[in-house]
């Protein structure tokens, strides 16, 4: 059969998706942490799914809730979306004084998720759907020396990021989404997070590992269960190959 027989026989099939939208810390791990990085472990992991990064450097929630339609919209099939992580609070939580271009109030953070999630669910993505992640903890030293390097002054602290942290778990408990706290897993038992950073702010190779092992645990049941879109290898009829991946061309 001819490439253009078979594909006008066929329909396009629609791959489960994984949306992964947030800040830098969202894009940058595209790219920068190796196979480590959140998208790519996913991608390997989660194989019957296309994941997809929606990382935007510098954003906070209130640029992310205006933009969020124009990046995530209803798929043919609502079922197709397996998930969407919402990773914000990192720049929200940047000291106004200092920082006010990416500054949001505290309140308005929390009112900004709530805003996302109400989107999510109209167009059908559900709250068991929706993953929220706290900002990381901020290693204010490393950080510092990054603010000095372009004549700024620290923008940001640990102890405010926590406070946008609770929001975040706050939202998350009020609206049943899932949860991953970032910001008290790195922490846990006051141990060393310095090495999850790059520069006190963004992950490290570590600790986008430490994220994507995370992130897993909430996404592997949800995955594992998915159907494969074509036959397993071993089912497919080697002498009538058409019939096994392209089923009934009349139907």
């Amino acid at each position: 059969m001819a490439l253009a027989e078979a594909g006008g026989c066929s329909r396009l099939l629609p791959r489960p998706r994984i949306v992964l939208f947030g800040d830098s810390i969202t894009e940058v791990a595209r790219e920068a942490a190796g196979p480590g990085a959140p998208g790519r472990a996913l991608s390997r992991r989660a194989s019957k799914c296309d994941v997809l990064n929606r990382g935007l450097s510098g954003y906070n929630s209130r640029w992310a809730k205006i933009v969020l339609p124009r990046l995530v919209s209803k798929s043919p099939l609502a079922e197709n979306t397996v998930a969407v992580t919402v990773f914000f609070g990192a720049n929200d939580s940047a000291l106004r004084d200092v920082n006010p271009k990416q500054h949001v109030p505290l309140d308005e953070y929390a009112d900004n998720l709530k805003s996302m999630i109400r989107y999510l669910k109209s167009i059908e993505i559900s709250e068991d759907r929706i993953i929220l992640i706290t900002p990381p903890p901020l290693y204010e030293a490393a950080w510092e020396k990054e603010c000095i390097a372009k004549g700024e002054k620290l923008n940001r602290l640990n102890s405010t990021t926590g406070e946008y942290a609770k929001a975040c778990v706050q939202v998350a408990k009020d609206c049943e989404t899932d949860l991953l706290d970032l910001w008290t897993l790195m922490q846990k038992n006051k141990q060393d997070f310095s090495s999850y950073l790059s520069d006190g702010l963004h992950l490290s190779a570590e600790g986008n590992h430490f994220l994507s092992a995370q992130l897993w645990l909430l996404l592997e049941k949800r995955t594992s269960m998915l159907p494969l879109a074509l036959p397993y290898w071993r089912d497919v009829d080697h002498l009538n190959p058409e019939v096994s991946l392209l089923g009934n061309p009349n139907q």
